[in-house]
């Protein structure tokens, strides 16, 4: 039961706000000294963790791609993207909304990081949406989900981070969420054709928009898709591993921003003082869910969790539908990167007990983190969009246009639960 307390204490400061590595850390520590069995003896393997975490090189494949993602934030391409296909999909009713789904696909596999690709869409396409006379919600809803489209779609930082956290391959990964990603896509697009056949208002068709010739568009979208196509199919051919992926990616992002003329110190210096932040943050959460871990597995937290669901409930079903309705509830209120460092290591020793396929079950977890961007009243994206947006959306449009998309979210989910053979399609 103490095991239990010590969870929901650092539940309670997560949700109060307080830095998620500092949680971690400090109630370890609060715990360690409270108990006498336990004492600070017991961070005496925690140097030993720390070198191991540092010289993971699966993690390295963190700020190489964050790198990656920033120089192409910086590189002018989306925007480029972005009018190239809206001018492509000018006379299809709500053309515009499905350019930026598409869009928003190819920076999720090109950068993989969601607050720049919601930042841009939102900058860029948001105020086309609203001059072309779309509904707010519907704008909104699209950008802010389309954005997110990276939390799934390979190379995805929350793959690489659940690869370490369940011991699984980071490359089976990518390929086993190739297809969720595009069925995730699909879902998006049908339901705005849909919502423009029904209800015509909410999504015009721009005719006014000027035409674009074949060559044009091909000229916007090759460059990232050469780069997508060289950083995922040398991952899955074999021919790299993540990490060596990544770094080539970095390189292709440089040299694209070069031909694209955009390269400059500025935009170097931005990119790896980003990177440095990022990653600072993401192996500091890292360091403290380790010490937090020590301690819970030492006052059997971890086999407490076991037993419940291996023994009191004994059904698999259950324990996937349990897990993974927690982790859509936790993700209303803390972010995805708590969720996986002191969640997901929980729920592994259970998912090894029944059974479960960790490749199929990371997916799930990817999928269902995906919406945390989304859900108010904490979602990532939803902040995002209404900085960028300025007066022009107000909040409460922005969350009635995002229910949709979170439904077709849950949606994939289903699919995904019921068809496991999307995710084992590719390995």
């Amino acid at each position: 039961m103490i095991a239990i307390g010590m969870f929901l204490l650092a539940l309670a400061l997560l949700l109060l706000g307080i830095p998620v590595a500092f949680v971690f850390g400090g109630v370890a520590l609060l715990f360690a000294l409270l108990i006498p069995e336990l004492g600070l003896e017991i961070f005496n393997l925690l140097p030993f963790r720390i070198f191991g975490i540092m010289s993971n090189s699966t993690l390295m494949a963190v700020p190489l791609f964050i790198a990656m993602g920033l120089v192409m934030e910086k590189s002018q391409m989306a925007e480029r993207l972005l009018l190239s296909m809206s001018r492509a999909f000018r006379s299809v009713r709500g053309g515009l909304a499905i350019s930026v789904v598409l869009v928003g696909a190819l920076l999720a596999a090109s950068t993989g990081i969601v607050s720049a690709s919601v930042v841009m869409l939102s900058v860029i396409a948001l105020p086309l949406m609203l001059k072309a006379g779309y509904n707010k919600g519907l704008a909104s809803g699209t950008v802010a989900a389309s954005g997110t489209l990276g939390q799934i779609i390979p190379p995805s930082i929350i793959l690489i981070i659940l690869g370490d956290v369940m011991s699984v391959s980071v490359g089976e990964l990518f390929m086993g969420a190739v297809l969720p990603g595009l069925l995730l896509v699909g879902l998006y697009i049908a339901y705005i054709i849909v919502i423009s056949l029904i209800n015509p208002s909410m999504a015009p068709s721009s005719e006014e928009i000027e035409p674009i010739g074949l060559l044009e568009l091909m000229r916007s979208i090759f460059p990232p898709l050469l780069l997508m196509v060289a950083v995922l199919g040398s991952i899955f051919a074999g021919i790299a591993s993540p990490t060596e992926s990544a770094a080539f990616g970095v390189l292709g992002a440089v040299l694209l921003s070069a031909m694209n003329k955009s390269l400059n110190v500025k935009m170097v210096r931005y990119a790896m003082l980003e990177t440095v932040k990022l990653s600072g943050m993401i192996f500091m959460i890292l360091i403290g869910a380790t010490a937090f871990s020590l301690v819970f597995n030492e006052l059997g937290g971890t086999d407490l969790v076991l037993a419940f669901f291996s023994e009191d409930i004994g059904d698999v079903w259950v324990f996937i539908a349990v897990s993974m309705v927690a982790i859509f509830i936790l993700g209303f209120f803390i972010d995805f990167i708590e969720i996986s460092f002191i969640i997901v290591p929980i729920l592994v020793p259970v998912m090894n007990a029944f059974g479960i396929d960790p490749v199929w079950f990371a997916v799930l977890i990817a999928l269902n983190l995906q919406a945390s961007f989304l859900t108010p009243p904490f979602g990532l994206a939803l902040f995002f969009l209404k900085g960028a947006a300025q007066k022009s959306i107000t909040t409460m449009q922005i969350y009635r246009g995002i229910i949709p998309f979170i439904a077709l979210q849950l949606l994939a989910l289903g699919c995904v639960i019921l068809f496991p053979d999307l995710v084992f399609a590719f390995l």
